[in-house]
Order: C-alpha cells, then structure tokens, then sequence
C-alpha cells in the first residue's frame, strides 16, 4: 500500500512553516492517541504515521528532502523515517514531550505537577432541567415542586466509596502518583495507571451498594422558588443541586431554564401584555364599553370611541408584567379588531344597502385612499 503524503497525514499545506507542522501534530496526536482510541483499532497504526511524518518534516534537511524526491528519498540507503538519527531526536522528544503535557494534563484533571493523581475526589456534573410554567404563574411567581432524577450520595458509605468507612490505600503500581513510565523505542512515556485508572488510590473493600463509586441514582423532589416577572429562557441556579460527587467529591449545580407557554388571551412583549378583543360594527361606529380581563384574574371595562377602526389600541397602565426581581410593571395594550357581520337576513342587508346609499361621504380613510391612487395612475400616464 503507497505511504499517504506527509502534508496530508499532518492536514497542512507543503508551504507550512515550522511552528504551524508543530501545531499541526500535537493536534494529530492528541487526537489520535491510542489511549483516547480504545474503540478504534486504527488509530495505533495512524499515531505512528503522524509521528514518522512530522520526524521528517520538523528536520530541515529532511524537509528539503521529502521536497524533492518524496518517500524515495529516504528508501534504500537514506534516512530511516521515523528514527533519531540525524540530530533530529531531540527535537521530536521535547516535541512529544508538549504533546504529553497536553493530552495526559487533560486525562488527570489538569494536574501537571508530581503527585497530580491524588485528588481522588471528583466534582458531580451540572445538570438541567427545563420547567414549562403558564403565563399566570410567570404573573404571580410560585413555589414548585420538581421531581429529579440523578445521582445523589450513597447512603450506605456517605459517599466515600468504601465499605464500612474504611480509608482508601496508595495504589502500589504508581505509589500514589497515578502515572506510570513505559519505555518506547528511545523515549519514555508517561500513561495513567492501569490499576487505579489516574487516581492514585484506590479503594481495596468497595461499598456494596455503589461499587466504590460513593454515589447512586435517585429521583429527588426539590422545591422551586419561581419569582414574579420570569419569561421564556431565564435560568434559575440550584447550588450543590447537581449530580453527586465521585467518591465524596462536591456535587454539581442544577440550572433550571423556564419557558412560559403561549396563552390563549394574551401576548406577552417583554413587561408589556396585548389582547385582541373583537367588536362589533356598530359598536366601532358608534361607541361603547366592552370588559376585557387582565392577567391578575380581574375584569376592566374600555370605553371604545366612536368611529374606531381595526387596530385601534388603548393603554391600560400597570396592566401588565411585573419587572423580574425589580420595581415597576409593564402596561396591558387593547387592540380593537372590528367584526364583520355574517350570515344577514334580508332585512338587515336592505338596511345595509340604505346606509350604504347615504354614507357616502363618511368614509375619510377610502376617499383618501382612493384620491392616491388616482394621483399615481394620472403620474404613470404622464
């Protein structure tokens, strides 16, 4: 099988320069690190290329060579890919060494220093729950009950992982370091524990009920407070409410996203409320009352001027959504929309028809509309 270009086994142009083929392979070996890669069976064999391409191309005159004659110029007599001779070693061990640091540093929680291991207690992971309350309980704020499923201590070892309160003990393979060294070719590399997995310790009489993990799955029920004046996307924080800790570590938050559900009356705009509320046609040409409902439960009666058109809107102050964890509140829009009359007997079309005949000149809105469009087809003929 041909050997892949080397620019391509790296993901870089030919033109890369040096600190861009460096970055491009500790890229490439984090990802491709046989540790991070136990489901893979390639990735072995692709670590290897990667490593046997940036031995070339971090050398200078290695790189020319490659340049110019490709794979062939280190077949036969020539360099030996992925060897340490040349002077070219030390370059790729401080090189690897960087990559070490940053893929292991991840693995172990970020400790670099000797010893790192032994901060055996994990920190329970965040979680969310989403919470879908009305428009009213958003008016009014509540108090409210969820239920959680999760992780929570365990019971039985108060979360230590070990059975009957026993300690844990120093793993003996890495004496509580949680690396051990292997030897690899000209270089030694560092690798998590096998026996204790990184952690240093390891517990020699696990808990029964948890297996050692010092943590067990239970639905919680928690109390909510749920302020007045919350809206769609707000996220409330429950501390130390999260997923438990392993082996005795602290717990995680719980974040808690609010969605206000849609309401059958009312729109929502920020602090401010709208409701459509349909007249009748006499009652827009003449003028009127009509009660409308406002998110507290209660009733306001509008007068409706005389002469009022669809779309026509009225404020009424202090009507509306109370500011989150604030003073103040929003005000509620009335928003006329003018019914028309269906299914007429033949009485009330004939009085239409007679009112159609003398209302001719009460209509500012049409004549004025119909004025414009003669004025643009006069233009369009000009």
């Amino acid at each position: 099988m041909a050997k892949r270009d080397y620019y391509d086994v790296l993901g870089v142009s030919k033109g890369a320069s040096a600190e861009e083929l460096k970055k491009a392979y500790r890229a490439k070996a984090k990802q491709l690190h046989p540790d991070r890669n136990s489901d893979n069976p390639n990735a072995e064999a692709q670590f290897k290329e990667a490593n046997e391409a940036y031995d070339i191309l971090k050398d200078a005159e290695k790189k020319a060579a490659y340049d110019r004659y490709g794979h062939a110029a280190f077949e036969g007599g020539g360099p030996r890919p992925g060897g340490f001779g040349g002077g070219g070693g030390g370059d790729f061990s401080s090189a690897f060494s960087d990559v070490f640091e940053d893929l292991f540093g991840d693995m172990m929680g970020g400790q670099r220093g000797g010893g790192g291991g032994r901060n055996r207690a994990t920190r329970g992971s965040d979680l969310r729950y989403n919470l879908r309350i009305s428009l009213e309980d958003a008016y009014k704020g509540m108090q409210k009950t969820i239920h959680v499923p999760g992780s929570v201590a365990c019971g039985k070892c108060n979360g230590t992982g070990a059975e009957g309160g026993s300690e844990p003990v120093t793993c003996p393979t890495c004496t509580g370091m949680g690396k051990v060294r292997a030897q690899q070719g000209f270089f030694t590399v560092e690798r998590a524990c096998p026996t204790c997995g990184g952690v240093g310790q390891f517990i020699k009489d696990p808990c029964t009920n948890c297996g050692g993990a010092g943590r067990e799955e239970k639905e919680r029920a928690l109390s909510v407070n749920i302020p007045a004046g919350v809206e769609t996307g707000n996220r409330i924080r429950l501390s130390n409410e999260g997923e438990a800790g392993l082996r005795g570590g602290p717990s995680g938050d719980l974040y808690i996203f609010i969605e206000v559900a849609d309401h059958e009356i009312f729109q929502r705009d920020g602090l401010e409320l709208y409701c459509r509320v349909p007249v009748s046609m006499v009652s827009a040409v003449l003028g009127g009352d009509v009660e409308v409902p406002t998110i507290d439960g209660g009733r306001s009666r509008v007068k409706i001027p005389a002469g009022s058109q669809s779309g026509k809107q009225m404020r009424l102050r202090s009507k509306g959504m109370p500011a989150l964890r604030g003073a103040g509140q929003g005000d509620m829009f009335i928003e006329l929309a003018v019914e028309t009359p269906v299914n007429l007997t033949s009485r009330q079309k004939e009085l239409l028809r007679e009112f159609a005949e003398l209302s001719e000149d009460n209509h500012p809105e049409t004549s004025g509309f119909f004025t414009n469009v003669k004025k643009f087809w006069d233009g369009m003929k000009g």
